[in-house]
């Protein structure tokens, strides 16, 4: 007989000591929809065990940890599937992942789609036979054993590799595999399946390791919601921005010139001059001041920083003249030797240097995906270098404009406090009240914020703004660092009131982040369709017969002289087609040019969701798109 403690203090007499057994003492709860229970803040599955005093929380089929567990269980019922119906396949790894979960198979070939008709028949099957998962543990020489019989050399180097005396084994009907848990309590109470796709993935990320195939799927506790989450992925494969930078002619990657390495096309060029402009506008009328920094710094100031010890694995390094140097993976210090050139005064605080600056990071390949994780690409970076007074003040300043960047854009967001990694430099002072800085500043603003453990810049803690976009995605763009170490390790001074020298303290911070991310995720908010304001576009001027050309070049250079965008199409084509490409082109004017426009001196504009609009001057025109882009609109 164990006791243990239910939320609000609780306390339940269990007679044994598994979670089976407590859902046995529980008579008035609802316990037939108990699948797990979390234990003292752990995530565990009902075989495992309890102990007097635990804390006990109980999880429910809808739980959002529940979903977790069932894509889990739904993964091992795959791999028996599979091993069934492909006679010779070999498992090895099959976890959950966000939204869904694989398994890695070693066959003589890939899996076809009708092959995941057939291995999701036989799922549904299993699921109906509503077999029991039971936990078991055995010494790791017995498991051992037992997947050799079988022919699971996987399975075997997973264990030899784990270096432990007992290791813990799933069955359920016939099937076992190697596995900590947790799981369901059986097989019938995994929901909607739908098995989502095949890749290719060598054993353990390393190429030199054998091919294996990656089979992906997803588990939902009802049919409903995964109708729903199929309907939201069909929408992602619309506005993927790799397929829409292609049609849209935005922006191409190369094998010739190197993975993660992007060439924006005119269009794509012209989409990333518009928001830098935007933000050096920005930027300016906040206070900050414009700097440019190197792309090569030497080695030994790397080492000086403290990027090197902690952060030269994601570096590239480069010889010039037999000396050593960095490629910039950041610009920070770049802007710190600007603050050092000159003797600062606390008059002269704050300092904010802003920098559109180019940097380099060694991605790893496999993480490479279009204009989301690139090699190369423009950080919107600035430096706040302020006085410990002003450090509360600056940071909100920060968070301001960021509030007001994603109001621009129409992008929810939600704020995450990142503390100390354990790869860190700084001392416990400092990370305390650098902390705690960010902290305050958040709770004097009333901004609600997560505290994210463990996972601050290597330097600092940070804040983090995750914005979702309209598939309710996640995305980290906007961050706020605080720094007191960075300034330390390079003496940075400024003369006080007293007239002593004393340290500033340094801000790092983005609004946008990587320029070429932040374009991906506005390609994908908008489907191409992008804001008029931000449209590389924003009219197209075309003719219906030659005879109008004339006219339409004039008009055409009223609106340039205006700063509107405007694309000229005077092809002898019909005018339906030329019309239909440029709404494909997803540009927001199409302005038609005929005999009765030549004769009238107007325009008859249409946009691109197909309105056609009167027949109107060319001010009036001119009036409308002005209006529309001044109030930066984005739901246009």
């Amino acid at each position: 007989m164990i006791e243990v403690f239910l939320p609000s203090q609780q306390k339940i007499s269990v007679d044994g000591s598994s979670g089976f057994d407590l859902l046995h003492s529980l008579s008035q709860q609802p316990k037939q929809k108990v699948v797990a229970l979390k234990v003292n803040g752990e995530v565990r599955d009902l075989h495992m065990p309890l102990a007097s005093g635990d804390n006990v929380e109980l999880i429910d089929i809808t739980a959002p940890e529940a979903e977790d567990i069932m894509r889990h269980s739904a993964s091992h019922v795959m791999a028996q599937a599979v091993q069934e119906l492909f006679l010779g396949a070999k498992v090895t790894i099959g976890p959950s992942i966000e939204n869904g979960f694989y398994y890695d198979f070693d066959y003589e070939r890939s899996f076809t789609p009708e092959d995941l008709e057939k291995i999701e028949s036989r799922m549904r099957e299993i699921i109906a036979s509503n077999l029991p998962f039971k936990r078991e543990e055995i010494s790791a020489s017995e498991a051992i054993e037992l997947f050799k019989q079988k022919g699971e050399t996987y399975k075997v180097e997973i264990i030899q590799d784990l270096k432990t005396d007992v290791v813990s084994l799933y069955r359920h009907g016939d099937w076992v595999d190697l596995c900590r848990g947790p799981h369901l309590p059986s097989t019938g109470l995994i929901g909607a399946i739908k098995l989502t796709s095949v890749a290719g993935a060598y054993w353990r990320g390393d190429e030199r390791n054998p091919m294996l195939w990656r089979i992906y799927g997803t588990a939902f506790s009802s049919q409903k919601a995964l109708d729903e989450y199929l309907l939201r992925l069909e929408e992602a494969r619309k506005r993927d921005h790799r397929k829409l930078g292609k049609a849209l002619d935005l922006f191409s990657i190369h094998d010739e010139v190197g993975p993660g390495f992007v060439i924006f096309h005119p269009k794509g060029a012209l989409l990333r001059t518009v928001l830098q402009e935007w933000e050096i506008h920005e930027h300016l009328k906040r206070g900050y001041q414009i700097v440019m920094g190197p792309t090569l710094l030497r080695e030994e100031i790397w080492k000086r920083s403290g990027h090197y010890d902690n952060y030269r694995e994601n570096m590239y390094f480069t010889e010039v003249d037999n000396q050593r140097y960095g490629i910039k993976p950041m610009n920070c210090l770049a802007h710190m030797l600007i603050f050092k050139s000159q003797t600062r005064s606390y008059r002269d605080m704050p300092q904010r240097y802003f920098e559109l600056g180019l940097v380099h990071r060694h991605e790893k390949s496999g993480v490479l995906h279009g204009l989301f994780r690139v090699r190369a690409f423009t950080q919107d970076d600035a430096h706040i270098l302020c006085t410990v007074e002003q450090l509360n003040s600056e940071i909100q300043g920060v968070v301001k404009f960021v509030q007001d960047a994603m109001a621009i854009f129409g992008f929810d967001y939600h704020i995450e406090i990142s503390t100390r990694p354990k790869k860190s430099i700084g001392s416990d002072e400092m990370w305390e009240m650098a902390t705690n800085a960010l902290r305050n500043s958040l709770i004097e603003m009333g901004i609600p914020f997560e505290v994210n453990e463990g996972e601050g810049a290597f330097y600092g803690p940070k804040i983090d703004v995750k914005l979702n976009d309209c598939l309710g995605r996640e995305w980290q763009c906007a961050t706020v660092q605080c720094d007191f170490t960075l300034p330390d390790r390079f003496e940075l001074e400024y003369i006080g009131p007293d007239g002593k020298e004393h340290r500033p303290v340094m801000i790092h911070r983005v609004i946008l982040g990587a320029v070429e991310r932040f374009m991906g995720i506005l390609i994908e908010q908008f489907a191409g369709a992008f804001p008029t304001w931000v449209a590389p576009i924003q009219a197209v001027m075309m003719t219906v017969t030659d005879a109008s050309i004339p006219y339409a070049k004039i008009v055409a250079d009223k609106l340039k002289d205006q700063g509107i965008r405007v694309q000229e199409d005077y092809r002898n084509e019909k005018i339906n087609y030329k019309i239909r490409e440029w709404q494909v082109q997803k540009v927001p004017y199409m302005l038609v040019v005929g005999k009765k426009e030549v004769e009238t001196s107007t325009v008859s504009p249409r946009t691109r969701k197909g309105e056609d609009l009167k027949a109107m001057p060319i001010a009036e025109f001119l009036a409308r798109i002005k209006a529309e882009i001044d109030s930066k609109r984005y739901d246009t």
